[in-house]
């Protein structure tokens, strides 16, 4: 399969970051290397391969092109995600777990979906029960996205602890991420988003082998910036990634604006 030609490419210390024209064509050409990475995991392993996903719009047309793509035994691919907002309903639209559903793990036959309950009586127990699902099923590869105060996952930078102890938390979130969700078309004003979430954590995340990172749109180009020139630092999350081997980081022209 042809790729889609790229704008620009560029490293920023181990961070590979390949830029599209469009987000469309952002999202078809990670799902391609998404798929193309799960099909060689399927040949290699015997068992099943484990995948963390992120629920946001930015992830729109990367998951739409990943449940088309051929070739791949979703018979054997455990899905996770990673964070869900504490209080609300399995069936709430603004729910992660719902949005992931909808968008992609209803749409393919998984093995297995693993869901953050975030309405769970008892957060804290729910985090420890999800901590040890990871510890069962490691990571092969993480789907995820940045937020606009370049959180990962819900380690907003007031939270984020670059070397965790814990694998799932729950954390409280800042007003710019409340804020990203409103942005989002997610909630009618910052006044209806909760207040705290269930997150993994940022060694969590970056203990798979494989991170596919789809960053679209103008609101994220400051996120991007900074991911990309400042050096590792917990008052922004996403530096993080600039440390680990296996980071594709996929934007398209709008949220490469500032570069």
């Amino acid at each position: 399969m042809t790729r889609i030609q790229t704008v620009r490419e560029l490293t920023a210390e181990k961070l590979k970051v390949n830029i599209y024209n469009t987000r469309e064509e952002m999202g078809a050409q990670a799902a391609r290397d998404a798929a193309e990475k799960i099909a060689e995991l399927l040949l290699q392993k015997d068992r099943f391969v484990n995948i963390i996903f992120a629920a946001a719009p930015s992830q729109s047309e990367f998951l739409n092109h990943l449940s088309q793509q051929n070739g791949i035994d979703w018979s054997r691919v455990n899905a996770f995600h990673m964070d869900e907002y504490v209080g609300i309903s399995k069936t709430a639209m603004q729910s992660f777990g719902w949005f992931l559903k909808e968008s992609f793990f209803g749409k393919v036959p998984l093995k297995k979906v693993y869901y953050i309950n975030g309405d769970a009586e008892d957060p804290h127990a729910e985090c420890s029960r999800y901590a040890t699902l990871l510890n069962e099923f490691p990571a092969d590869i993480v789907c995820m996205g940045i937020g606009e105060n370049t959180h990962i996952a819900f380690n907003d930078p007031h939270t984020a602890n670059f070397n965790d102890p814990e694998l799932v938390k729950v954390v409280t979130l800042d007003e710019v991420s409340r804020q990203q969700q409103v942005h989002d078309g997610c909630f009618p004003a910052i006044d209806a988003v909760p207040t705290s979430a269930i997150t993994l954590t940022v060694p969590a995340l970056l203990s798979a082998n494989t991170i596919f990172c789809m960053v679209p749109g103008k609101n994220k180009a400051a996120a991007v910036y900074h991911t990309i020139h400042n050096v590792e630092d917990e008052k922004f999350p996403s530096t993080s990634l600039k440390k680990h081997p296996g980071v594709t980081l996929y934007l398209d022209t709008d949220s490469a604006a500032k570069l």
